[in-house]
């Protein structure tokens, strides 16, 4: 299965709407977004331009109403504190701010921690555990990117937005 993580949309929503329409071509069913989203437009985006599953995290920068969340379907809020979900026997972690994966570590063992914040792809390994920052889709600061899990073979690809 595939599963697309982004982060730090800060309602670029030309970028959302380009990553949204790979998803659906390549059948991704769930996206893990780590933050920064920010208004309620871009929320609306993303909740109607995927039909999948969508596990969201409170970014440091978002604005939106979070009472809306409850109209939607197909999306699963987390607090700030960080997420889990299990997918293909995968326990995978998410959060906004690199600090707060230190703390989803000491609690749980986790094959991947997703993360956000910095803007910056990354990936490095902590006790055991895959950490990856999907980057930016904003494009702010750095190019527009974002990752994508295949959880029946583990392997993580980094998309750069401008090359698809």
């Amino acid at each position: 299965m595939l599963v697309a993580i982004i982060s730090d949309i800060h309602d670029n929503l030309t970028n959302l709407w380009q990553c949204l329409a790979w998803c659906n071509k390549q059948k991704v069913k769930t996206i893990i977004c780590c933050g920064d989203l920010t208004n309620d437009d871009t929320l609306e985006v993303l909740t109607t331009g995927f039909k999948g599953d969508i596990h969201l995290i409170k970014g440091n920068a978002d604005s939106f109403d979070e009472r809306k969340i409850a109209g939607y379907k197909n999306i699963k809020y987390y607090d700030r504190a960080g997420g889990r979900i299990l997918i293909d026997g995968l326990v995978i972690g998410f959060c906004h701010e690199p600090f707060l994966y230190k703390k989803l570590i000491e609690k749980e063992k986790f094959d991947l921690i997703f993360y956000g914040h910095t803007h910056k792809p990354w990936e490095s390994n902590e006790k055991g555990t895959r950490l990856i920052n999907p980057g930016t889709l904003s494009g702010m600061f750095l190019k527009s990117t974002f990752a994508v899990l295949d959880s029946e073979t583990g392997e993580v690809s980094l998309k750069i937005l401008e090359e698809m």
